[in-house]
């Protein structure tokens, strides 16, 4: 499989975004502690200035972004090996 990590980090991302909108976590503790893009807004200026749906999204691309970096590494490092 060629974007494995990819796929992975993109479902993990979906996973903590479905958690969040269930409702089992009503105080946000897990979509702060793992959602990067929340880290750099709350940063700047405040959360709730963003629609939940514009984090959801943020969130999901940033950990499709980051599974790509890594397929991009694993796969120079193999080129290397």
């Amino acid at each position: 499989m060629r974007y494995k990590t990819t796929l992975i980090l993109t479902l993990f991302g979906i996973a903590l975004c479905l958690f969040n909108y269930s409702g089992i976590d009503p105080d946000n503790i897990f979509l702060f502690m793992f959602s990067v893009p929340v880290w750099i807004i709350e940063i700047f200026s405040d959360i709730h200035y963003y629609s939940v749906y514009t984090i959801y999204l943020l969130t999901i691309a940033s950990y499709a972004i980051f599974g790509l970096i890594g397929d991009r590494f694993r796969r120079h490092n193999k080129a290397r090996a």
